[in-house]
């Protein structure tokens, strides 16, 4: 193997004891900063939550440029912070698992790397272009499948088959795509099928072109996906048609194994949740399967040991020594997980001024529902991804001609001649006097998103309406404190790198567990800016002959 470990400054993960005490150094931090951890960014004002952060600290950030801030979580600081603050900073990032993009190359030196043109790209966005293409995933999945004498690739939560479809046509690999969508599936027959007859064309001599068979089944445990697994490769699929085959949830197990069935590999991209985990499950318990390049997501969706009323082993923790650790996260805590470090950073000051701002109006969203809807408020309710459509909206707004900013205007000296009698909370929030025409423009759109914000949330939620007059008088009571929302928000977002590196390990550390039949490593696959899960886990069977060998 010539790539070199993962390595987070002072600790490393080569073996299963160095990475139990890497696991370790991250639970004793985070258990240190476990109120900052558990907080949500909906109860900031009405939890008061900037109240938690040391009071150095809040002061020090609020008045930090934004640019500042945004590099925060990947932990820079700056010279004239509290010292506390620097330390907790540079202590949280050097408990990360580093994410800067490996070549390839380094993992397999011989890797081959298929060119793949336009016919194979079509309708791929540009982050999935990054992974299958300029990321050669489909170069690494054919070399470790070589390497580790697999006949065929699973590719699990295969969505619209643009990894299987690279697989089959630039490396002549039979593929099996399981998704949990028959819509993904279709359409990834069909677009199999266009693909074919482009191939068709250029070839010169008769060849015997492979399409990947689709799958389609909601995987609930790794028992399911191993009895799928297997069953679909039963055969080595050499002919040339698509089909199609849908199993129940109650697909019925391998009961012992069966060594008719061709060797295996399986790939995820971006497989979603449990998904990835039973992925790991399945590499270790089949026999058939001899190795595994798997990039999870989406932690949020994980089940989890505490928190799961469920008969199949939980998504988190995996590692036994996680077990024994007692460490526990909770949805919220693996939602952070997701946050990027280095999204952030390439964020521009415009578009981090309106995430915070959209914060800010969810927070004082949750204060309208406090006040005149307890009942609801106790539930806590999702009112969905409010955050992007306004962030749409405002960009359409900077757009729009002087006519549109003079009708916003307008609605804003009318919304203040409606109020001029509630106490003339209107000259407190804009800080100006009375007359219309002296209103802040930006501070009127703020509200007037708010506005919007708490239309919108109200009518997803079944709610009345409620008058200006008091969501105004709210936005005034709260306004004066959403200064602190950014920094909150940004040492908040520094956990988040330490919580994935966690589950990552955990990941690595069950295939650590299983002693000298598994080999396993991860790796830095994709650019984490454009691709911010942008870690593999790589494992073959001791067996089998590793990558590059």
């Amino acid at each position: 193997m010539a790539a070199t470990p993962a390595s987070g400054g002072a600790y490393s993960c080569d073996t299963a004891a160095q990475t139990r005490e890497w696991m370790d150094a991250i639970a004793a931090f985070l258990q240190g900063h476990r109120p900052l951890l558990e907080a949500h960014v909906v109860n900031f004002f009405k939890d008061r939550l900037w109240e938690m952060v040391d009071a150095e600290w809040m002061e020090c950030l609020r008045r930090e440029p934004v640019e500042s801030l945004l590099k925060l979580p990947s932990g820079c600081v700056q010279e004239h912070w509290p010292r506390t603050l620097q330390e907790f900073v540079i202590n949280a990032r050097s408990l990360v698992l580093p994410r800067e993009q490996k070549p390839p190359q380094s993992l397999i030196p011989e890797l081959h790397v298929a060119s793949i043109g336009t016919v194979l790209a079509q309708g791929m966005n540009s982050k999935k272009k990054h992974e299958v293409v300029i990321e050669a995933l489909a170069g690494v999945v054919h070399a470790v499948a070589k390497s580790c004498g697999a006949k065929t690739v699973v590719d699990v939560g295969s969505g619209q088959g643009y990894l299987a479809q690279a697989l089959s046509f630039e490396y002549q690999l039979p593929v099996v795509a399981i998704d949990a969508s028959p819509h993904h599936a279709s359409v990834t027959n069909a677009r199999a099928e266009r693909i074919k007859k482009h191939y068709a064309a250029k070839c010169v001599e008769k060849q015997q072109l492979r399409v990947p068979r689709t799958v389609t089944c909601h995987v609930l445990s790794s028992d399911t996906l191993a009895a799928i697994t297997l069953d679909a490769c039963k055969d080595d699929h050499v002919e040339d048609v698509t089909e199609t085959k849908i199993f129940t949830e109650n697909y019925p197990q391998i009961q012992e194994p069966n060594h008719s069935i061709p060797s295996s590999i399986l790939a995820g991209l971006h497989a979603c949740g449990d998904l990835s985990v039973n992925m790991l499950r399945v590499f270790v318990s089949c026999e058939q399967v001899k190795a595994m390049v798997s990039v999870g997501c989406c932690y949020n969706l994980l089940s989890e040991d505490c928190y799961e009323d469920t008969d199949t082993c939980p998504g988190f923790p995996m590692s036994k020594a996680a077990k024994l650790s007692g460490l526990v996260l909770g949805k919220s805590i693996r939602d952070l997980a997701c946050q990027s470090a280095e999204r952030w950073r390439c964020l521009t000051k415009d578009i981090a001024l309106q995430n915070f701002d959209i914060h800010a109006f969810r927070a004082a969203f949750q204060m309208v529902l406090e006040k005149l809807f307890p009942e609801v408020s106790r539930l806590s309710p999702s009112i969905g991804r409010q955050g992007k459509a306004l962030r749409r909206q405002r960009l359409r707004k900077v757009m729009e001609s002087n006519m549109a900013m003079e009708k916003t205007d307008f609605h804003c000296s009318t919304l203040m001649k409606q109020n001029m009698n509630t106490d003339d909370v209107h000259s407190s929030v804009y800080e100006v006097e009375t007359r219309p025409v002296d209103i802040h423009h930006d501070e009127c759109q703020k509200f007037a998103l708010l506005r919007d914000f708490t239309i919108s949330g109200l009518g997803r939620l079944g709610c009345g309406s409620v008058e200006d007059a008091i969501l105004l008088e709210i936005w005034k009571d709260v306004q004066p404190f959403a200064e602190y929302i950014g920094p909150f928000w940004c040492l908040r977002a520094a956990l988040g790198p330490l919580v994935e590196t966690y589950i990552l390990l955990d990941r690595l550390l069950f295939l650590q567990e299983q002693g000298d039949l598994v080999e396993a490593l991860l790796f830095p696959l994709f650019d984490p800016t454009m691709s911010p899960r942008n870690m593999a886990v790589i494992a073959w069977k001791s067996s089998a002959n590793p990558p590059g060998a």
